[in-house]
């Protein structure tokens, strides 16, 4: 499909190379520039948040918490239970 309006990426950076991680998400970070919404799933979650406008924190399927991604990193709750902190 040429020029989609809507990406949705389900952990692409599972199992790669540290590397290569790096130029998939600068991809997507120019796929995003080019005016592309993507929709990252993404259990590294520092790494989703570096490369996210907004953000959804879901437990047991339910969205527990949401908002813009530099929020969310900053949330007490989030560093915890994700971010190692």
């Amino acid at each position: 499909m040429s020029r989609p309006r809507l990406l949705l990426l389900d952990e692409p950076s599972l199992g790669l190379a540290p590397l290569i991680v790096l130029e998939i998400f600068a991809i997507i970070d120019e796929l995003n520039r080019d005016g592309v919404t993507i929709l990252l799933v993404e259990q590294n979650a520092r790494l989703a948040l570096q490369h996210s406008h907004r953000a959804y924190v879901l437990e047991a399927g339910e969205v527990t918490i949401a908002g813009h991604a530099s929020q969310l990193m900053d949330d007490e709750r989030v560093l915890h239970a994700y971010l190692g902190n």
